[in-house]
């Protein structure tokens, strides 16, 4: 898997305190476009390794971060660059148009 877990416990050190950029891929089980866009998500994360991270975070075992950050409707992906959001993608979308969001957001 190329793409990092996440937790509430983890997020800070894992995301918050990243030397680079990191795309957190707000998800559940249950989520079918979630699941959709899983396997692009790890392409995109080979093909940019070294320029950004992929993480992902599980909404209903780690609700704390995503009330903290206003996730209302998964999939939400959120770029966090030093610290802090600077993007939002809410909804499914192509691989492509995620690969040029991750992108021009990092």
């Amino acid at each position: 898997m190329a793409t990092d877990v996440v937790t509430d416990d983890t997020f800070e050190t894992d995301v918050l305190n990243s030397s680079e950029p990191v795309v957190v891929d707000f998800w559940a089980e249950w989520c079918g476009p979630c699941k959709m866009i899983a396997p692009a998500l790890e392409e995109i994360s080979t093909e940019l390794k070294g320029q950004v991270k992929i993480a992902k975070l599980n909404v209903d075992e780690n609700q704390n971060t995503a009330i903290k950050y206003g996730v209302r409707s998964i999939p939400t992906l959120i770029v966090f660059k030093n610290g802090e959001p600077v993007a939002t993608q809410v909804g499914a979308a192509p691989k492509n148009r995620l690969s040029d969001w991750i992108k021009s957001s990092t």
